[in-house]
């Protein structure tokens, strides 16, 4: 029987895009792959699961030598059949969810699928990593996240992660130079400022398409956005505990009677 870390596998852009090929293929080497991805992608979906319609699961050829299955859900579906259906309940040892076309910085972290498959591992007691290059393109050149794979995956078999928290790992996009390091770093405070535009269909009626540009007013120089924009790879970790600590003194001077 092989003896060999189990490790699961998935993403939000798709189980064809080629950020999660080079994330099964840098993996391999440290264990049992299972691969579970959505069929078509789910960016942005956040946390969202599917309640109200049927779920489907299709065998499929990805890598030789590598068990994959595409999902007709959301990256959270994905990682619940993985463990409950195709694993009879059992945890795989890590879970990798990746590699994101695109940021998944700062207030990222709320809409995106990639870290809210990670995010789902963790509340089910599996180290998770989400990796994410900063690079939207299909073509996008997934070489210097390669060996940014290699070191956390090792480091956290190694080591492990505190339970109730998962990595959310960025890699800047190529300009050529080389990585200056990584940096493990707090969040970023920032934000999008949202704009709808409005738009005609081919029968001239109305319909809305969002935009928005991030802005980060945080000058700290220990945050995600400052460690990708300085070419750093940055390791933010995440917990799924969203209690505001701080804010349970204030509220317990309320007076909190009823009637």
């Amino acid at each position: 029987m092989d003896q060999r870390p189990l490790i699961l596998v998935t993403n939000d852009d798709g189980i064809f895009a080629p950020g999660i090929r080079t994330l099964v293929e840098e993996v391999m080497p440290f264990g049992r792959v299972l691969v579970v991805a959505p069929d078509k992608p789910q960016s942005a979906m956040g946390h969202a699961i599917t309640i109200h319609s049927f779920l489907r699961l299709h065998r499929t050829d990805l890598l030789d030598g590598v068990e994959a299955w595409s999902c007709s859900g959301t990256p959270v579906d994905c990682v619940k059949l993985a463990i409950y259906k195709l694993l009879g309940g059992s945890k795989p040892d890590l879970l990798v969810s990746g590699i994101n076309h695109g940021a998944n910085i700062s207030i990222n972290v709320l809409y995106s699928g990639t870290m809210s498959a990670a995010v789902e591992g963790a509340m089910e007691g599996i180290p998770s990593i989400g990796f994410s290059l900063m690079d939207h393109a299909i073509e996008a050149d997934f070489s210097q996240a390669r060996p940014v794979v290699r070191n956390v995956v090792g480091n956290v078999l190694r080591h492990g992660i505190p339970m109730g928290t998962c990595l959310n790992v960025n890699v800047p996009k190529s300009t050529g130079e080389p990585l200056k390091g990584m940096r493990v770093c707090r969040q970023a405070k920032a934000n999008w400022e949202d704009e709808f535009e409005t738009r005609l269909d081919p029968g001239r009626k109305e319909y809305y398409w969002l935009k928005g540009e991030f802005r980060s007013e945080d000058q700290g120089h220990d945050t995600d956005v400052y460690a990708v924009e300085n070419g750093y790879v940055s390791i933010v970790p995440t917990q799924y505990d969203m209690t505001a600590h701080h804010a349970i003194a204030q509220l317990n001077t309320w007076d909190h009677a009823v009637g």
